[in-house]
């Protein structure tokens, strides 16, 4: 069974788009693991990336017992998404 968890910050991102982005983002993670997905490479390694228009999704997917979870950790416009990402990940060892 899978499952999709929506992290605060991609959350809030959804909510502030107009209705048609908002849709797809929404209907795209739901359809996780389908859709346009990659592993992503270097400082990211570890999390995959959903690519939906000019968005990407960073998600985590993980299995426990059977049940496969699609964490979406954080989402933004293509040009900064990732740059964005990896200082968050910087910032949250240093804590």
């Amino acid at each position: 069974m899978n499952k999709i968890i929506i992290h605060p910050q991609a959350e809030a991102f959804v909510r502030a788009l107009a209705p048609e982005p908002r849709r797809r983002l929404v209907k795209a993670m739901k359809a996780l693991p389908k859709g346009d997905t990659r592993l992503l490479e270097g400082k990211l390694a570890g999390y995959w990336r959903l690519r939906t228009g000019g968005y990407r999704v960073i998600f985590a997917d993980t299995v426990k017992r059977g049940d496969r979870t699609f964490d979406c950790l954080f989402i933004e416009r293509r040009p900064v998404v990732y740059e964005l990402f990896e200082q968050i990940l910087v910032e949250q060892a240093l804590e």
